[in-house]
Parts: C-alpha cells; sequence; structure tokens
C-alpha cells in the first residue's frame, strides 16, 4: 500500500511574539544609538572644555584661569567642567596633551644623523628657536606660572624636562671635553637651549634668529676652546 508522506512540521512562531522579536531588537538599536551619540556629546563636551582652557592659558596663563572663564568659554556650567575634569592635575595634563598634538617640539631624532657637533648644534639651535618663536605666549605663560602652581610644575618636569635633558644630552656628543670639562659644557648647552635664552636675544635683545643662533655657537666654541687650553 502507497503512503503518502507527509512535511515535516515545524512550529510557526506567533505572530505576537515575532512582533516581540522585531520590538526587542528595535529598542537594542535605539539604546546603543543612543550610547553612541551620548558618548559623541560627552566627547564633544570634554573637547570645548580643553580648548577653552587651553585658550586661557595661552593668553592669560593657567594661574589666572578660573573654572568659570572655562565653563562660559566651553559654554558650560561649572559643575559640566568639574565633572570631566574632578582636579586641576587631571585638567592641566589633558591641555598639555591637546597643545602637544597641535605644537609638537622639534624631533630631535633628525640631528643624531648630523656627525659635525657644530652643525649639529647650529641644526638644533635654528629649530627650537622657530618652535619657541611660534609658542611663544603659551610658553611664557606656562613657564611663569609653574612657579606658584605645584602642579603645572610637576607637568613639566614629567614632559619638558625629560625633553630638553635629551636635547641637551644629544648636543654634548662629539666636542672633545672630558671630566669636570663635559659638566661644565651640559651647563653651557643648557642655557643655550633655554626658552628664556632664546626670548632675551631674540626678544630683549632684538638679534635675528641667524644672529641668535650664532651668538650661542660661538659661546659653545669659545668655551670648549679654553677647555681645550686648560
Amino acid at each position: 500500500m502507497f503512503i503518502e508522506q507527509s512535511a515535516p512540521y515545524t512550529h510557526p512562531i506567533p505572530l505576537s511574539t515575532s512582533f516581540g522579536i522585531v520590538f526587542i531588537e528595535m529598542t537594542e538599536t535605539k539604546r546603543k544609538y543612543e550610547m553612541r551619540k551620548r558618548a559623541e556629546g560627552h566627547r564633544q563636551t570634554r573637547r570645548r572644555i580643553v580648548e577653552a582652557t587651553v585658550e586661557l592659558h595661552r593668553t592669560r596663563g593657567p594661574a589666572h584661569t578660573t573654572i568659570s572663564e572655562i565653563a562660559q568659554r566651553a559654554g558650560v556650567n561649572r559643575l559640566t567642567v568639574y565633572n570631566h575634569f574632578p582636579d586641576t592635575t587631571a585638567l592641566l595634563r589633558a591641555c598639555s596633551r591637546h597643545w602637544t598634538e597641535r605644537h609638537p617640539p622639534p624631533d630631535p631624532t633628525p640631528w643624531t644623523q648630523i656627525r659635525d657637533p657644530q652643525e649639529r648644534l647650529r641644526t638644533a639651535l635654528a629649530e627650537l628657536y622657530g618652535f619657541y618663536a611660534r609658542t611663544e605666549p603659551m610658553r611664557a605663560n606656562v613657564l611663569r606660572d609653574a612657579e606658584t602652581m605645584p602642579e603645572l610644575a610637576a607637568l613639566l618636569e614629567g614632559t619638558v624636562v625629560p625633553y630638553l635633558r635629551t636635547v641637551r644630552d644629544l648636543l654634548a656628543e662629539g666636542w672633545e671635553v672630558r671630566g669636570k670639562g663635559r659638566r661644565r659644557l651640559l651647563a653651557t648647552l643648557k642655557l643655550a637651549i633655554d626658552f628664556h635664552t632664546w626670548r632675551s636675544l631674540e626678544r630683549g635683545s632684538g638679534l635675528s634668529r641667524d644672529e641668535a643662533v650664532e651668538l650661542m655657537l660661538v659661546a659653545v666654541g669659545a668655551y670648549v676652546r679654553s677647555e681645550g687650553r686648560r
């Protein structure tokens, strides 16, 4: 006898259940969208606060910038500023990263390829002095206010100071100076690459960039020659 086989039986999903699944998926998608939107809003608010603070630091200085001024410039209230940056150190670090990303100091790596120490020094000073000129208002305010703001002084100790130490040590390579003379050479180079030295030469004395660089080259060269005669 021929028996017709019926199709496999499947349990249909009730209409109400399918609507429920769709509703859950839509809700989850909406929730993820809203979370992304809130996160983006959070980032934008944080960026406005940092940018407002950086500009105030550049024009007035960290020690003369208040939370109220930051909030007003960023278009938020004081509580929002504190929610993003609960203390001065957190805000200063964020501002430092923001500023450095947009105004990076000269990269000393290419200087290592210059074998002649005098030519290496000339190249480094020209680039450093150019950097100081471009960032003068901010750097002047920060260095001034670091004398009265421990948080700012600590930040510089972890960023600017190691950078300049690396530059100084690199520029000391190749000079024929040994023993105690090297310590004095390092002191001379530290003076040559200092922001205040550049400012005194170009702003205070009215020297051109080339004149300022050559004067420091003469000073370092004179010291090295004097050490050679000892």
